[in-house]
């Protein structure tokens, strides 16, 4: 084995430090095309939501209109956050969140965002298999991923206090924090599946009653088309991030294996 000796990957194997190196080039390819797609989706958003709907019915009112109609009135329709995202639908809360800047408008991006949240509670309703493993599974989906640093660091600090920086419980800690990224990436995985099933739940929804034309059917068809590319982008970010991190781990096992010998 071969090792580079460039200043910050002293004693790394030139294997690991091209896998470094090619999965940081990925990542950000991936994040130059990821905000590409957000730019481009939030132009459509913005597009569709100056363009009024056939049916003249606000987001609030259709989402209402299609949980009604499923025997849904314990759920309510709330207004959540003011930028591009926000909408949402809570098992646990009973609510669909629509965010301010739509929520009250007569346009497609309102109906579209009312309309496909509300398809998620109807799904919830129907007992969907697919749709109960998700929130089952949701403080794992959510919180998952954000609980590598703080336990990573809590490592450290009990390592520099106990054990003059042996590095024992930061490994361990490591190994966990990179379990709960594994286990949160793949629950994530689980969101997108229900997610465009609801969407495509919607759209039989408002064609059923009356919502939207089949122009403007395709219209939402394509905006929630851009949102499931772009969810997939944080899902491969997400991904190439976690294996960065464990090449990462293996460059400093290494490196700290190669400073005892």
């Amino acid at each position: 084995m071969t090792f580079v000796d460039i200043e910050g990957f002293e004693n790394v194997s030139d294997g690991i430090f091209w896998a470094m190196v090619v999965v940081i080039g990925l990542i950000v390819v991936v994040s130059i095309f990821a905000g590409i797609i957000q730019i481009w989706l939030m132009i459509k958003y913005i597009v569709y939501n100056r363009t009024k709907n056939s049916a003249n019915i606000n987001g609030a009112d259709a989402a209402r209109q299609i949980l009604d109609k499923h025997d849904l009135q314990k759920i309510r329709v709330s207004t959540f956050g003011s930028f591009l995202f926000g909408n949402s639908y809570s098992h646990y809360f009973k609510k669909v969140r629509l965010r301010r800047l739509t929520v009250k408008k007569t346009s497609l991006s309102s109906l579209a965002m009312g309309a496909q949240k509300s398809a998620l509670a109807v799904l919830d309703k129907e007992n969907d298999p697919d749709m109960k493993t998700r929130i089952i599974l949701t403080p794992f989906i959510y919180f998952g991923p954000i609980m590598f640093i703080p336990i990573v660091l809590i490592g450290i600090i009990i390592d520099v206090i106990f054990f003059q920086m042996g590095g024992v419980v930061s490994l361990v800690c490591v190994g966990v924090g990179l379990a709960l990224y594994v286990i949160g990436f793949i629950l994530s995985l689980m969101v997108l599946k229900t997610e465009t099933k609801a969407q495509a739940r919607a759209l039989e929804l408002m064609r059923e009653d009356g919502l939207a034309t089949e122009e403007e059917i395709e219209k939402i068809k394509s905006l929630y088309k851009l949102y499931n590319i772009q969810y997939v982008n944080d899902l491969v970010l997400t991904f190439l991030e976690m294996i960065l991190r464990v090449l990462q781990i293996i460059a400093k096992s290494q490196q700290s294996s190669a400073s005892r010998n």
